[in-house]
């Protein structure tokens, strides 16, 4: 296993992987009393490359003088290091982002190496690339590869590695390896898949039920008969528990979302509010009433009880007299990615919640508020708790086609890893489907750029610099249906 694009080294480019120093792959288990960690000193650093030059230098010949490249060189570079019982460095791998410039979550682990003495004890060479897998994902890493010798094929498939296709390295058989990580599409289905089934009865109760025609899983709900938006969002009780004034600012800021990306124009607000105590219950509406003020959206009524436990759900009404659908994107729409990269991560929600609004003026926030109205795209949703990725693949369902998302043109937070700012909730960020070359929308402080395209097909797809394409999203994330 070793690292592509070594392109600047003063040995010969795409080194052979070194499989043949791990010793007896015949096993997985991990060796007892070994131990993994960052090399997090120059002292555990120099023994790890002195394994290197041994096996790559002087025992195999690879490279003339030295192993050492640019990767060695790039401060985004991780070093990983298995220790013997006594402490000794007996191995070690690299990883790190696979192109120059900014991190886009493709990474590629490399280097991998086994002392001598350790060949043969088993599982020091699984247990590093266990450990390169689990620290690629922990750095929010989507898409994860490393060319291996042909000979050592089923060794990574037994580790869980996916076949991408041959390559010839140094003149010899090589096989383009891949990580899969399901990270995009365990968040889609954990937020989004049960609806289907649970809805089901509902679907077929009224001409207008769930939206009506045209409207079937989308963020508000056309009133019949009027140019009324109707949306409803609640809260998840053990963050109005933990988090009151959170939860509060929160269910403003959803239910507003649900109705700017159906392009309506906030009218006003209702609550319902469960509580264990009146001090509880204050918290919660203290943080509802600063997102009513700070969004100039009035709190029209509601309802609350005490002695019960916490939950609170809200409901936003607004007018549109076109809404714009969730399903009305068809293939060969461009699709957009209007975004506040403002704030950050909300405390103790860290890869899971951004918070961008808390810090906006009532102009800035209005603004965002009506872009979908002032651009009215073909199709449009709110991004939701199953991330970018499941949000869109929300509207390709809805759509009745498939989503590709080329990963490096998604406006991000230089704060956010590609793979948390995929899946989280991003505060306010709208997905847009419409002709190609249909201008940006007004959108105050929020950043808008294409970044993918509607096709044939189903499900989400990330396209890569390279070319290459990886799956987000294998079919409908909630079984809803086209609109």
């Amino acid at each position: 296993m070793y690292l592509d694009g070594s392109t600047r080294a003063p040995a010969p480019a795409d080194p052979p992987d070194i499989l043949a120093l791990l010793g007896d792959h015949s096993t997985l288990a991990r060796r007892p009393g070994l131990r993994i960690e960052q090399a997090a000193d120059t002292t555990a650093l120099r023994a790890y490359r002195r394994l290197r030059h041994e096996a790559f230098v002087r025992e195999q010949g690879l490279f003339d003088g030295h192993d050492l490249d640019d990767r060695d060189d790039d401060p985004r570079t991780v070093t990983l290091v298995a220790r013997d019982p006594a402490g000794t460095v007996v191995g070690g791998v690299r990883l790190g982002p696979a192109c120059d410039g900014p991190d886009i979550g493709w990474w590629t682990g490399g280097r991998l190496v086994v002392a001598p003495a350790a060949r043969g004890v088993g599982g020091a060479g699984a247990a590093l690339v266990r450990a390169a897998c689990a620290r690629a994902e922990a750095e929010g890493v989507l898409r994860f590869e490393a060319t291996v010798r042909a000979g050592a094929e089923a060794f990574f498939r037994r580790l869980g590695w996916t076949r991408v296709r041959p390559v010839t390295v140094a003149g010899a058989p090589h096989v383009l390896m891949r990580h899969p990580i399901g990270r995009i599409a365990a968040q889609a289905a954990a937020a989004k898949s049960a609806l289907g089934p649970l809805l089901a009865a509902l679907a077929g109760q009224a001409a207008h039920a769930l939206g009506g025609p045209g409207f079937t899983g989308d963020d508000g709900a056309p009133v019949p008969g009027s140019d009324v938006v109707a949306a409803c969002d609640a809260i998840v009780p053990s963050m109005v528990e933990r988090d009151p004034e959170w939860a509060g600012w929160c269910s403003v800021l959803v239910n507003l979302n649900d109705l700017a990306a159906m392009g309506a124009a906030p009218a006003g607000l209702l609550d319902a509010l469960a509580a264990p105590d009146a001090a509880h219950a204050a918290r919660v509406l203290d943080g509802l009433a600063r997102a009513a003020r700070a969004y100039g959206v009035p709190v029209l009524g509601g309802h609350t009880q005490l002695g019960v436990p916490a939950a609170l759900s809200v409901t936003a009404l607004g007018r549109a007299a076109r809404p714009v659908p969730g399903g009305g994107g068809r293939p060969g729409h461009a699709v957009r990615l209007t975004a506040d990269l403002g704030g950050g991560w909300r405390a103790g929600y860290r890869g899971r919640q951004w918070d961008s609004t808390t810090s906006r003026r009532t102009g800035e926030l209005r603004a965002m508020l009506g872009a979908v109205a002032a651009g009215a795209p073909a199709a449009a949703k709110d991004v939701s708790m199953a991330g970018i990725a499941g949000t869109l693949g929300m509207l390709a369902e809805a759509s009745g086609c498939a989503a590709v998302l080329h990963v490096a043109a998604v406006p991000r937070p230089a704060a956010a890893s590609m793979g948390d700012w995929l899946t989280c909730f991003p505060g306010f960020a709208m997905l847009t489907a419409d002709e190609p070359g249909a201008p940006a929308p007004p959108a105050g402080p929020a950043v808008s750029a294409v970044c993918g395209e509607l096709t044939t097909g189903r499900g989400v797809s990330l396209r890569w610099p390279d070319g290459q394409v990886t799956e987000a999203v294998g079919g409908p994330v909630t079984g809803l249906g086209t609109a």
